[in-house]
Order: C-alpha cells, then sequence, then structure tokens
C-alpha cells in the first residue's frame, strides 16, 4: 500500500512533467479513437448504401436464378413458404420483389432501367426506401404510378406527373408494354441505383411482365447482422434445394473485396500511427529519466533496493498511462459522436471520383462501443511497455555516476 501512495505522490510532485506524459498519451487515444472509429464507420456506410438500401442482407431466390437471372427462373409465392422464412430465428422481416429489366421512354429518350415490384410498406421495413422519396410520395398498395431514380429521371427529362413508357419481356417471352405516370422521385447515396432504378408495386409488376404471383426473390431484415452467416444456414436448411439463399457478401463479392483491400491498406496506415504514438510517449519518458537521474541516484545511495525503486515507478507509469487513456476516451466519445451525426462530406471534383465509383462521398464514423475499449486498452498496453525502458535504466543505473552533475 505504500508503495501505491509514494507512486501517487511522486507522479504529483511534478506537475508539469506528469501534465505532458498524460497529454501525449491523451492525444494518442484520441487519434486512434478517430482514425478506426472513421475506418469503420466508411465501411459501414459503404455497405449501408449498397446493401441494406437496395439488396438486403439475405437473399432467397429459385434454385440457379442467380447464375441465370430470368423470368422463366422466377417461383410462385406461396404463403406458407414465406411464413416458413419469418420463423426462423433473427428473422426479422421478409419482403417479396419482382425484378426485371425493361426500356423506359420519354418522347425520343431512351434508357435501360431495372424494374422492382414491391409490397411498399413491407419494402420500407427493411430497405427505408421511404426515406429516398426526394420528391412526390411514397407508393401504396393499389396505386397505378411508379418511382424512379433521380438520375434516370434527369437522363430522359422527367418530372413529377409526367408519363414513362415501358418495354420489355415478359414470362415466357410474352411481350411487357406499359405506361404510367410519375408520382415520386428517389434519391439514392449510390449513385448506380439513381440512375437505373424504377419501383412499382408488386402486382402492377407482375401483371407488367405477365407473370401473376411470381417472385424473383424474398428479401430478408435480420434483427442482428452479426449472426448473418448463421441464419442463412438456417433458411438453407429450412427450405431446401429448391430454392437458394445468399448473404450480400455472396451475391456482392466485389464489395466484400473492395473492403477486404482497405482494411489491408488501412493496417499499414495505422502501424504507422502507432509509431509515431510510441515515439511520442517514448520522449516523454526519456524526459523524465533524464530529469530523475539525480533523485534516483541518491534514493539508491540512501539504501533503497533497486527493485522497490522499479516497483515505484512502474506504478507511476500505470497511473500516467492510464489517467492520459482514460481521459481520451472521455473526450472522444462526444467527437465521434458529433462526427457520426454531422459526418465529412466532400464535394466538387473529389465527390465525383467517388461517385464515379459507385460510392457517397460522405466520411461518417462508427460509434462502436468496442473502438474505445479497443484503442484505449492498446495505447495503455503500449504505455506500459515503453515503461519498461526506465526499469531496464533503474537496473543498471551506478548511484555514484547518477549523482555527478
Amino acid at each position: 500500500m505504500w508503495l501505491l501512495k509514494l507512486a501517487w505522490k511522486n507522479m504529483w510532485r511534478n506537475r508539469n512533467r506528469t501534465a505532458i506524459t498524460i497529454t501525449a498519451v491523451f492525444f494518442s487515444v484520441i487519434l486512434s479513437v478517430l482514425t478506426n472509429s472513421l475506418q469503420e464507420g466508411v465501411f459501414d456506410n459503404l455497405i449501408k448504401n449498397v446493401v441494406s438500401f437496395y439488396s438486403g442482407y439475405i437473399q432467397v431466390h429459385k434454385s440457379g436464378y442467380w447464375d441465370e437471372q430470368i423470368l422463366e427462373n422466377t417461383f410462385e409465392n406461396l404463403p406458407e413458404l414465406q411464413e416458413q422464412v419469418i420463423q426462423i430465428d433473427n428473422v426479422e422481416a421478409v419482403t417479396p420483389r419482382f425484378e426485371s429489366f425493361a426500356l423506359a421512354s420519354s418522347d425520343t429518350l431512351t434508357k435501360g432501367c431495372m424494374v422492382v415490384g414491391i409490397l411498399p410498406e413491407k419494402e420500407d421495413a427493411i430497405t427505408q426506401l421511404k426515406n429516398k422519396v426526394a420528391e412526390g410520395n411514397y407508393l401504396k398498395d393499389g396505386d397505378e404510378g411508379i418511382m424512379l431514380g433521380e438520375g434516370l429521371a434527369h437522363r430522359l427529362k422527367l418530372q413529377l406527373n409526367d408519363s414513362i413508357v415501358l418495354i420489355g419481356q415478359g414470362y415466357h417471352g410474352a411481350m411487357a408494354v406499359g405506361k404510367y405516370p410519375i408520382t415520386g422521385i428517389l434519391r439514392f447515396g449510390q449513385p448506380e441505383m439513381n440512375n437505373q432504378s424504377l419501383y412499382m408495386t408488386l402486382s402492377n409488376a407482375q401483371v407488367l411482365f405477365s407473370a401473376e404471383n411470381r417472385l424473383t426473390s424474398y428479401v430478408i431484415g435480420l434483427e442482428n447482422t452479426n449472426e448473418l452467416d448463421q441464419t442463412a444456414v438456417n433458411i438453407r436448411t429450412s427450405l431446401g434445394d429448391t430454392y437458394e439463399t445468399m448473404t450480400w457478401e455472396e451475391m456482392m463479392p466485389e464489395v466484400v473485396q473492395h473492403i477486404r483491400t482497405d482494411k489491408g491498406s488501412m493496417v499499414i496506415i495505422q502501424l504507422v500511427l502507432y509509431m509515431l504514438i510510441a515515439f511520442g510517449i517514448f520522449g516523454t519518458l526519456l524526459m523524465m529519466m533524464v530529469e530523475r537521474k539525480y533523485e534516483m541516484g541518491m534514493l539508491i545511495a540512501i539504501g533503497m533496493k533497486k527493485f522497490k525503486l522499479m516497483q515505484v515507478m512502474m506504478l507511476e507509469s500505470l497511473f500516467t498511462v492510464l489517467s492520459g487513456c482514460l481521459l481520451g476516451i472521455l473526450v472522444s466519445i462526444p467527437i465521434v459522436v458529433y462526427l457520426y451525426r454531422n459526418p465529412i462530406r466532400f464535394k466538387g471534383q473529389l465527390a465525383e471520383v467517388y461517385e464515379e465509383f459507385g460510392f457517397e462521398a460522405i466520411f461518417p464514423t462508427s460509434t462502436n462501443p468496442e473502438i474505445f475499449l479497443n484503442q484505449g486498452v492498446l495505447v495503455l498496453i503500449l504505455g506500459l511497455v515503453l515503461s519498461l525502458y526506465p526499469l531496464v535504466k533503474i537496473a543498471k543505473i551506478n548511484p555514484v555516476t547518477a549523482m555527478k552533475k
């Protein structure tokens, strides 16, 4: 107990020196937390843009549909099948979809688009589609109108209440032709969806493509996305070989590869960051040893054991580094929360570059509590490892030499 009291008093005997060391650790924690929080936030936002805004985390199709996405590979919409899926653990919601491609036309302008037939309320429960309505109204069951992406509307020079003509091929080769009023304009964070998406009610899509009561997929929402793989396994086991169950990672391997590549690059950046942090902390410890060399030599000369002195020094380092880590975590929390609610947004040419690659040009942070804990512990361990330097110096110290000025 007396060692703890001695270490605490020694720590504050020179307040300026202690403040410098705590400040070095304090800013190290804030810097490491912000770096990791931004990294996780950017990847989470990418997944949110590409996955939860459209594909869902899991989809169920007829076997073979993903390799050959034709209307002949659709399946019948059976209420008992949907109920079977919703009963599986961790499945929060299920919505049916009918997807196909058509040529959208307005006067002399035409463009290929993806036609998505949905049940409006169920779709919104999973993908929050209603939040993407920039102009007009969200679809309701029985509506005859359509909603289309902002980019698609711009390319076809269409506005609310204008009409759009769709031409395509329906089920079993039937002709698919229809004319629909525009009741809503959608704005997605993912530019590709802005430029090619068109939504209508499920029944209208089935009539347009002559595929009554048929679906291309069930889109599944999860209670806990961390259990994605296990939930997919449970669905596969329940439905058998007639249907294929695919996670977003299986449907979009290019997104997964992009995330892995970026994470690999971030590892190098983090290593450089931790080297800078280590040099900052080590510099303060080096300064402390130079200042206290005479003091330590005198203590050993009057009979204090080196081992006891090393214990006191280790406790001082623990108190100092721990104080800096706790303060760093406490201060980083409001900063991260602010950047989560007000993410960094790029504009101009840099934003255009991101959008060309299909990404929203914003950098939000992640508020995952593990980030604060992990980075605080990492800096604490790093600081304690560096604190071994003073212990080595004490073990080798010569009291006569140390007391010479």
